[in-house]
């Protein structure tokens, strides 16, 4: 097993390692002193290291992940040297492999996208380029999901932020279902359940399109027909790819803008 370096402890990364630990990855893993009581605690409860700065990380380990803001990406490159042997993954959205390039001064990086489903092992992780020690790494966390290109990485990014909107639409039926009388819980375990329902049905009838599975139950005259009859009204569907696109947009505006920018390395300290 490579030893991993974490660059920037939040609340992502922080359940990448407990996914990890949880999944059976027992080498050791070094966290940066940023957010600080975060990453003591984190050290504790999953035998990690908090080392005195960016750099001894980068020293220590093997694979690199960050998870900074956008906004500390150039201070963190600036604080850094990074050598040529070492892996670099970004969990940052919108960092392409161009800026990571330019900023770090290695062209070993590696785009990832998961979610906070890492913490139970249940994530997708998209990784961009596809890269075997990476995906060794990341088995555990869920679903692996290489891509090539980086324009499907940022398709997969448009994916992972519908992955937040999904809580906002169960809390928005969860409320329904309680206004008319349901106890949260009870609304809430009738929502997950119908949820999980689908998902597994939609796994195992892989061979047929979404829309196939939801015409078999929303049959003529059935209650579930009315509703959708409902939804389509309200244009529901064209909100969410309205959603969609406006984040896409932003997201090759970013790329097109860092194509733009001059090249420069700015790793090292």
């Amino acid at each position: 097993m490579k030893t991993i370096g974490v660059l920037g402890v939040g609340d992502l990364t922080e359940k990448v390692i407990r996914g990890l630990r949880k999944g059976g990855y027992s080498a050791p893993i070094y966290l940066s002193p940023r957010n600080l009581e975060k990453a003591q605690n984190l050290a504790k409860a999953f035998d990690c290291e908090v080392l005195p700065d960016n750099q001894a990380v980068v020293d220590a380990a093997q694979i690199l992940l960050l998870g900074v803001r956008p906004d500390s990406l150039e201070s963190l490159a600036r604080s850094v040297d990074i050598g040529p042997r070492q892996q670099l993954v970004s969990f940052i959205a919108g960092a392409s492999h161009r800026q990571l390039t330019q900023l770090f001064g290695t062209d070993r990086t590696v785009r990832s996208m998961l979610s906070y489903a890492a913490e139970t092992n249940s994530t997708t992780v998209v990784l961009n380029p596809p890269a075997a020690d990476v995906e060794a790494l990341f088995a555990s966390l869920g679903t692996l999901v290489p891509v090539e290109q980086e324009e499907q990485f940022e398709l997969a990014t448009v994916a992972a932020c519908v992955n937040g909107w999904f809580y906002f639409l169960l809390h928005d039926l969860q409320r329904w279902f309680t206004d008319k009388g349901l106890d949260p819980q009870q609304a809430r375990r009738l929502i997950l359940g119908n949820l999980s329902d689908c998902v597994a049905y939609a796994k195992e009838q892989d061979d047929r399109p979404f829309a196939e599975l939801g015409k078999s139950i929303a049959t003529r005259g059935t209650y579930t027909a009315l509703g959708l009859e409902m939804l389509g009204l309200h244009q529901a569907n064209a909100a969410w790819s309205a959603a969609c696109e406006v984040v896409l947009d932003a997201l090759v505006a970013k790329s097109e803008e860092d194509d733009r920018s001059p090249a420069r390395t700015l790793g090292g300290r």
